[in-house]
């Protein structure tokens, strides 16, 4: 019985190695091995490239986007006073309205990516949570922060 287990252990051991390969690297992908591609850039399907913003203010997006802050922001910023968040009184003009977009839209992000988002997270200590808004309720926060 030894033997034949001994057979046996050889055979496996045998497959085994045969299935890992010569161990050297040619450099050729073995048929029905998927070559593992070096990571891409990560890319946020969120992320504007940019926004236009018309001179004017719409009074209706102001509203809408009041309504919207209120019900998804104030948790964590005030106005006109550092809370959990910066003060955001005058943020639309301290900030590029396509930032604003993509820090409402994917916080996550552009903490990753963004030097100033990175920068906010260190002076706060606390990430921005993502609220899931759509690009429109984004804009219309944006709207309403044009008028802060």
């Amino acid at each position: 019985m030894n033997k034949l287990m001994s057979i046996l252990i050889g055979v496996a051991v045998l497959a085994f190695a045969s299935a890992c390969g010569s161990g050297g690297d040619s450099g050729k992908t073995k048929p029905g091995i998927k070559k593992i591609e070096p990571a891409k850039p990560e890319i946020s399907v969120r992320m504007i490239k940019s926004i236009d913003v018309p001179e004017s203010i719409d009074d209706a997006m102001v509203e809408e986007g009041k309504t919207i802050f209120e019900a998804n922001c104030t948790a964590c910023h005030k106005i006109d006073k550092r809370f959990v968040g910066p003060a955001l009184a005058g943020i639309a003009e301290r900030r590029d309205h396509t930032w604003i977009m993509n820090m409402i839209l994917d916080p996550e992000f552009m903490v990753k990516n963004d030097e100033d988002a990175k920068n906010l997270l260190m002076e706060y200590s606390a990430p921005m949570a993502n609220q899931n808004l759509s690009k429109d309720e984004a804009r219309k926060i944006l709207e309403y922060f044009r008028t802060l």
